[in-house]
């Protein structure tokens, strides 16, 4: 899957899946790769992503989790950069709120032949508010 480069605003130079309208409906979410080559994902809060609560709705942040397990494994995908997620768990810490900066980390734990293994924490103004894992399977290009 190709990312695009977002041109303008608070998130430039990031990056956006733009063919996953799921995500573009959630999100939208972006990625980057630091300068030592760990990835960060990351979104503001907006108000369609709040519950009835004024937290951001869980379903919102498990949404995130599972766009931010590929945005992890982004090299271990290549050379397709195609992916399903096979396995996912998370457990919620805390809220988060409108306006919030919420920012994903995490590492890969182990890319096999066609599985690989991700785990990373997403914080809300920088304090833990979901641990997550997951499992993707590398898919060939359609």
């Amino acid at each position: 899957m190709t990312a695009h480069i977002v041109q303008d605003g608070e998130f430039a130079g990031w990056r956006y899946w733009p063919d996953d309208p799921f995500e573009q409906s959630a999100g939208p979410f972006y990625f980057r790769q630091e300068e030592d080559g760990t990835s960060v994902c990351a979104f503001r809060v907006q108000e369609k992503q709040l519950n009835g609560m004024r937290s951001v709705h869980g379903g919102c942040l498990m949404s995130f989790a599972d766009f931010a397990l590929f945005g992890i494994a982004q090299k271990e995908l290549a050379p397709s950069g195609y992916g399903v997620t096979v396995a996912f768990t998370s457990e919620f810490l805390r809220g988060a709120a409108a306006g919030d900066y919420v920012e994903a980390r995490g590492e890969v734990l182990r890319a096999g032949g066609s599985l690989i293994f991700v785990r990373g924490v997403i914080t809300a103004e920088g304090e833990p508010c979901l641990n997550f894992s997951g499992t993707i399977k590398r898919l060939k290009p359609r």
